[in-house]
């Protein structure tokens, strides 16, 4: 017997700009990827576990990128299952999903359909795949499908949280998957798992923990294709997995490697897995020094292509440091200042409570802003400097 190879993708966050620069062909670069793999490795079944897009109204151009990469994925011959995330607008999102569907392209945000598996035809020799695509749940909305009494007790206890909106939708999934008879089972969800580790470029889902879903809510399940984290991670031996995204949207992502996950189901539904580099994207580095060691340091000649974040150890922040450093890296996207020797914890600590800053000296309270601000005092002239600027204010006239 064979297997049905599945490909795990998420979070493409069509239209996201990184720092203000449009990231648009980065991501073409990368849906292209994804689709040569499609077609190369023999792909039946790709999945995009949410966030299709980076807003709920996206931009016209990313709305044709997404249209574009759904025709050729189709037309490798692969089914397709997205869902909307929590940056979706489910509505939009769905939009012609019934329509779609008949054609092997499911995108699904209709938290009503949820118990309605797409049915994937297999030529492996077992018994059939069906999948079950869960769009993000919003709490507050999913409630109000739910029963009265479980609603109510999830209330009593707790407060309806995201745990309580996934086991529905899982009560749903289950009773699908008994009335179906014998078959291989996989969930698309978009969840944050107790465990997970965030990067920082997802939004948050709430406040505190009540945001995460314990693993256990999917029991039973032989694959479970998961977004919303754009970290690559898995549980439970790689059953239960999110592919993290396609390209890095945060400094914090820079030593992550994007990726997507190759899924071989068995005829017992059992799996293995691969993951297959994408290798696209410009890299992201982060630089740290005085300005004019940096800006002479033939040995960073690579970040000169990379989106690059700078932190700054000068005693005193240089003039126009950042117009500087983007003649030599034309694409640095952030830059901060630590003098060296100055703790970075104290930095910008201020001057206190509103109270205690209404009643400062303005010249003294503008003083301590310059000093926390940079880690050390003002000197003589920039001390009469700010005092004849605080003077001109206090007259109205110019300093």
């Amino acid at each position: 017997m064979g297997v049905v190879r599945i490909l795990h993708t998420s979070d493409w966050h069509l239209g996201r700009l990184f720092h203000r620069a449009s990231l648009l062909d980065e991501q073409e670069r990368a849906l292209s990827r994804i689709v040569e793999l499609v077609a190369s490795e023999g792909v039946d079944l790709v999945v995009v576990a949410g966030d299709l897009y980076d807003r709920s109204v996206p931009p016209a151009d990313a709305v044709e990128l997404f249209d574009r990469t759904l025709s050729q994925l189709h037309a490798t011959g692969a089914a397709v299952v997205a869902i909307s995330g929590n940056h979706d607008s489910a509505v939009r999102v769905s939009y012609g999903d019934r329509l779609l569907e008949r054609l092997g392209v499911t995108v699904r945000g209709d938290v009503t359909r949820i118990g309605q598996a797409v049915e994937l035809a297999t030529a492996d020799g077992g018994p059939p795949v069906r999948v079950h695509a869960i769009p993000y749940l919003d709490p507050l909305a999913t409630a109000h499908h739910v029963g009265d009494a479980a609603r109510d007790d999830a209330r009593a206890r707790r407060g309806f949280t995201h745990h309580d909106a996934m086991d529905w939708a899982m009560r749903r999934v289950r009773a699908d998957l008994a009335a179906a008879g014998p078959c291989r089972s996989v969930v698309v969800a978009h969840t944050f798992i107790t465990g997970g580790d965030p990067s920082a470029s997802e939004r948050e889902l709430s406040i505190g923990h009540v945001d995460q879903v314990g693993t256990a809510v999917f029991d039973g399940v032989d694959y479970v294709a998961l977004g919303h984290l754009h970290r690559r991670q898995s549980f439970e031996g790689g059953r239960i997995a999110y592919s993290g995204t396609p390209l890095a949207y945060s400094f914090s992502e820079q030593t992550d490697v994007k990726s997507v996950r190759l899924v071989d189901l068995a005829a017992d539904g059992t799996h293995s897995e691969q993951q297959v580099e994408l290798g696209v994207g410009r890299p992201l580095r982060t630089l740290t020094g005085e300005l004019e060691s940096l800006l002479g340091d033939r040995s960073l000649a690579d970040a000169e292509s990379a989106w690059v974040r700078v932190v700054l150890t000068d005693r005193q922040l240089p003039l126009q440091a950042m117009t500087r450093l983007q003649a030599r890296f034309p694409h640095a996207v952030e830059l901060s200042h630590e003098p060296a020797g100055v703790d970075p914890a104290t930095l910008g600590s201020g001057a206190g409570t509103g109270a205690t800053v209404r009643a400062a000296d303005p010249l003294e309270l503008s003083l301590e802003f310059l000093s926390s601000r940079r880690g050390l005092d003002a000197d003589e002239l920039e001390r009469s400097l700010l005092a004849d600027a605080v003077a001109a204010a206090r007259t109205g006239g110019a300093p």
